[in-house]
């Protein structure tokens, strides 16, 4: 090891930031940074292609720490690496309120974090994203702007989590060579050691999903060195499994599932010093080995630079792809849906209106890229323009994700992550479940992604309860930072999409029907779906009482609107397509909106979330159980979701 002396005391000063951080949090998981030490010292200090002076550069290599809890192993790379942004003071407010040294790496927190991970799992499958975006931005523009990697750290729980098998699956059948996981196989979780709940051979199940495999020790420098070197020659994707010691260099609880998520304590801290001979105080470098890794970070410094004149060069549609720019008017087409939806009034599912939207939006923005868990026909997420990425062309705008929703929306997160692309992914509504941890990464990260979530209620009939909807709407709008869009016909649906291309700092998703639905609005002077809720019929003025409506049960309003005029009742029925932004609008708005009558809310779902609309003296028709399995027009009337429903509603309401 004389040969890496100067490798082993840069390995040793992460090891030693690490435990001191989480020794003075009393709080952390010293395991996986003492093991891995080894490895991302010559992974940072030889391979890795990043810039400090410029962590945003969008040609450098991508690094992913799927097992989330070795955050401080992160955290100490950026303050030796010379990150400007992680001073010394951060290290040691690790896990406080408001330190940018979150327990788990949160996006946007450092700068050199390209991911929120955590959740087991996520972060491999997210890397595989990120991975294909490198792939199709290389393929359009050419390699001399996008030629990097995307490297990825994870662990045995990572892959014991099954979306990270959907996602390794796909990067194998997608051939993304220029994927690197390296698997810190220390055979340690929380309980014990991994043979009491696993006996997967996973290098082997690595190999038959088509990756190159590698096996090191992960505390012999040459022998990771060697691998890494190997695999940036590789035509799959590449697995380097790194043999390691779970907490290597504590005396007493090294390979022992103590020192995965507690604090080492002093005694075996001090113990440790002695045993690795590092003669430093807590959180001292000494300036040798941190002008060793300060070099390191600025091995790239002259790359970035060039590369900044080859992007100009390459044109105003590339550096306005990678910054996430739209075109110019390109939403114009989709104008011209809507004042032909006004002329023609279509009668039609919303899913096939989203359709109709993608026709008009998928040509006109190379950002956007689609794809669907097998569901393609039924979702209507291909369009005319679209064109499937293989492995054998990687320049399309469609992905054919499987039956794999896990994965399609940790693999999204990657994408949009990754920059260049704003991905849209579809599935029926009640497989949201699936992907509902990508989701939530999503808006805690705050991406711009579109999930098209069709067949949204017991609407879809006669695949029964297991299929149908129920509480799934409920579910997402008590998620923060998602946008829930149910909207009720072509045009509402058109300003919808609208609305979720334009957001800067949240995902959207698209509730959308399978049963044809007619077109209710009367003008498109402006977005009104922008608004949350809107009155769509009757004269504020007269009403008495007010529907309150979303998605299908908008045309189910109306009539029942009608037939109540007909009988002297004047109400109001109120399209609420976004629940979050009718949320955000002024008071004064909302009242406007809502009234002070009586209110209805109808809506095919569980019903939880409509009480703060309709008050106590209000109703809500909507769903108590799960589905049946019946054709659509029983299952509503079996349910009491009606029109004459409604009417007694309103009669009984107006008498209280």
């Amino acid at each position: 090891m004389v040969k890496y002396a100067k490798e082993q005391k840069m390995a040793n000063a992460i090891r030693f930031l690490a435990a001191d951080m989480i020794e003075k949090a009393k709080s952390g998981h010293p395991g996986a940074p003492l093991g891995m030490a080894d490895v991302a010292t010559v992974l940072f200090s030889k391979f890795i292609k990043i810039n400090p002076q410029n962590p945003k550069w969008f040609d450098r290599d991508r690094f992913v720490l799927s097992a989330g809890h070795a955050s401080s192993l992160l955290y100490s790379l950026f303050y030796l690496l010379g990150y400007k942004d992680a001073k010394l003071s951060d290290l040691k407010n690790f896990r406080q309120l408001g330190s940018k040294a979150a327990g788990h790496p949160e996006y946007n927190h450092f700068l050199g974090t390209d991911i929120t991970t955590g959740p087991l799992g996520e972060g491999i499958s997210s890397a595989v994203g990120m991975a294909l975006a490198e792939r199709i931005i290389s393929t359009r523009y050419g390699n001399d702007v996008c030629n990097h990697k995307t490297y990825c750290l994870m662990g045995d729980g990572c892959l014991m989590e099954g979306v990270a098998g959907e996602a390794i699956a796909l990067a194998g059948h997608l051939k993304l060579n220029k994927l690197i996981a390296i698997w810190d196989d220390n055979q340690i979780t929380i309980d014990g050691k991994t043979d009491i709940a696993s006996s997967t051979d996973i290098k082997a199940w690595f190999k038959a999903h088509k990756w190159d495999v590698i096996s090191v020790d992960g505390h012999d420098f040459a022998q990771i060195e060697e691998a890494l070197a190997q695999a940036q020659k590789a035509v799959k994707p590449t697995l380097i499994a790194a043999k390691t010691t779970i907490g290597y260099g504590a005396p007493t609880k090294c390979n022992s599932p103590k020192c995965h998520g507690s604090p080492l304590g002093e005694e075996e801290l001090d113990a440790m010093r002695m045993n690795l001979g590092w003669n430093y105080k807590p959180f001292e470098v000494p300036q040798v080995v941190l002008d060793d890794w300060l070099k390191a970070g600025s091995r790239c410094t002259g790359l970035a630079k060039d590369w900044e004149t080859r992007a100009k060069a390459k044109g105003k549609e590339f550096l306005d792809v990678i910054s996430g720019k739209l075109p110019k008017n390109w939403n114009k087409a989709l104008q011209e849906l809507k004042e032909k939806a006004l002329k023609e009034r279509p009668e039609v599912a919303t899913r096939k209106a989203s359709n109709m939207c993608l026709e008009a939006i998928v040509p006109n923005l190379p950002q956007l890229i689609g794809g669907s868990a097998d569901l393609s026909s039924p979702n209507m997420t291909k369009v005319a323009s679209s064109k499937t990425i293989t492995a054998q062309d990687y320049n399309g705008n469609y992905i054919e994700y499987g039956i794999r929703e896990h994965a399609m929306g940790a693999i999204m997160n990657g994408l949009a992550l990754h920059g260049g692309f704003i991905p849209y992914g579809g599935t029926f509504l009640v497989f949201s479940d699936f992907m509902r941890p990508a989701i939530r990464l999503a808006a805690l990260m705050g991406l711009k992604e579109v999930y098209v979530l069709t067949h949204d209620s017991i609407g879809v009939g006669e695949d029964g309860p297991t299929h149908q909807p129920i509480e799934h709407l409920a579910s997402l709008r008590a998620m923060p930072n998602l946008l829930t869009f149910r909207p009720c016909d072509v045009i509402e649906a058109a300003e919808a999409w609208e609305l979720a291309l334009n957001q800067d700092s949240r995902p959207s998703a698209l509730a959308l029907s399978r049963q044809n639905l007619p077109t209710l609005r009367e003008d498109i002077k402006e977005n009104l779906t922008s608004k949350g809720a809107y009155i769509i019929k009757g004269s504020p003025a007269k009403r008495q009482a007010t529907l309150i409506a979303t998605g299908s049960e908008v045309s189910l309003a109306v009539a029942a609107h009608d037939e109540l005029k007909s009988q002297g009742i004047e109400t109001v029925v109120v399209s609420m397509p976004c629940q979050e932004l009718f949320d955000e609008q002024p008071f004064d708005y909302q009242d406007k909106v809502l009234g002070n009558k009586p209110r209805i809310a109808i809506e095919a779902a569980a019903k939880f979330g409509w009480e703060k609309y309709v008050g106590l003296k209000g109703d809500i028709i909507g769903m108590d159980g799960f589905g049946a399995s019946a054709p659509a027009k029983d299952l509503y009337p079996h349910f009491g979701i009606t029109k004459e429903e409604v009417i007694d509603a309103v009669k009984v309401a107006l008498k209280k």
